[in-house]
């Protein structure tokens, strides 16, 4: 295919050591990972909020079921398009439709988890009256720790993904901006190089926080011999 189509190992990494000496790739990837982050930290407190209270409550569920369908459904691309018709090309546009991609999926999981929450427990709580508070940190949230987690993980790997189109549709930096600008030069070299470079940060909040976190909420279950 030849080295323009398809570059050498050594070729992408001398272009990764190259944009990253002149601070180009650390911006640009520091960018995303704040999108990310703002994104992450929006959807996984509305989702839960919203699956504690479909889960607990029949009213809330019929209520949002069918918001709740309705997102789930709607095309991740006709979301981030009417965001930012909406709104604007703005960081704010941005955020927001990654974490509106999201919400319906943690929305789902904390909801079954509420569902299955013993119910001898919450009776205990109200037994020893314990106020809201304390009974969301001492008895609610423990039960829920597995799928938050559950709902954590899932959506790590989902917002990645959506913030690239996010940035390659409405934004002038990040990760997705830069692969759609050498896209344009049919700059193959450069696409993978920034490729790699968001995997391998990926790959390291999967290790280092995901998995640890993960492993954390389940160390009460049994473990096979």
């Amino acid at each position: 295919m030849g080295p323009r189509l398809c570059p050498s190992p050594v070729s992408v990494f001398g272009f990764i050591a190259s944009e990253t000496a002149s601070g180009e790739l650390p911006y640009h990837l520091g960018v995303t990972l704040a999108r990310v982050a703002a994104a992450f930290v929006i959807a996984m407190a509305v989702g839960t909020a919203a699956g504690l209270a479909m889960g607990r409550s029949t009213l809330a569920n019929t209520l949002g079921e069918p918001w709740l369908i309705l997102l789930l459904n709607a095309p991740a691309l006709i979301v981030i398009v009417l965001a930012y018709i909406w709104i604007g090309l703005t960081e704010s546009a941005a955020i927001l439709a990654v974490a509106l991609n999201k919400i319906p999926n943690v929305t789902v999981t904390i909801r079954e988890g509420a569902r299955a929450m013993d119910p001898a427990l919450m009776e205990m709580a109200k037994v020893y009256r314990f106020s809201r508070g304390k009974t969301l940190a001492n008895v609610t949230l423990p039960q829920l720790q597995p799928y938050i987690a559950a709902a954590a993980r899932s959506g790590i790997a989902l917002i990645w993904k959506i913030v690239l189109v996010v940035e390659l549709l409405g934004r002038s930096n990040g990760v997705g901006f830069q692969i759609h600008l050498y896209f344009q030069m049919f700059d193959v070299r450069a696409i993978l190089g920034y490729t790699l470079a968001f995997v391998a940060i990926m790959l390291v909040v999967e290790f280092f926080i995901v998995q640890p976190l993960e492993a954390r909420a389940n160390r009460w279950r049994p473990r096979p011999v």
